[in-house]
């Protein structure tokens, strides 16, 4: 079985679990209304040990002003949703569709080049 990139087996997604990305994906739009991207990672630029960290994009890839409670609040909403995902790269969750995605795979796809 193919293994993802912290040693986990894929798991094919129920549509409840669907149900809940989609849900999750709303209630960060509802807080960040202009975001269209949310990349989450644990290390927040200024420390240097690991603490939930939120950047959020507008459409057009511009990094939007968060307040602390925004930035905490949003990362940890995605990680406890997504306790699978290896947590030591950030990832990028799309508002739009509620797909979660390491960085750079989200970088390769928009380029064409997946």
């Amino acid at each position: 079985m193919p293994e993802t990139g912290n040693g986990r087996a894929y798991v094919a997604q129920t549509s409840a679990a669907v149900g809940r990305e989609l849900r999750l994906a709303m209630l960060l739009a509802d807080m960040l209304p202009v975001a269209r991207t949310i990349r989450v990672s644990q290390r927040e630029p200024e420390c240097t040990w690991p603490s939930p960290y939120a950047r959020a994009y507008d459409a057009r890839g511009r990094l939007l002003p968060l307040n602390r409670a925004q930035c905490r609040t949003a990362a940890r909403w995605v990680m406890r949703a997504h306790p699978e995902a290896n947590w030591n790269e950030a990832h990028d969750l799309d508002l739009a569709t509620g797909i979660l995605q390491r960085a750079g795979e989200a970088y390769r796809t928009v380029a064409g080049r997946r």
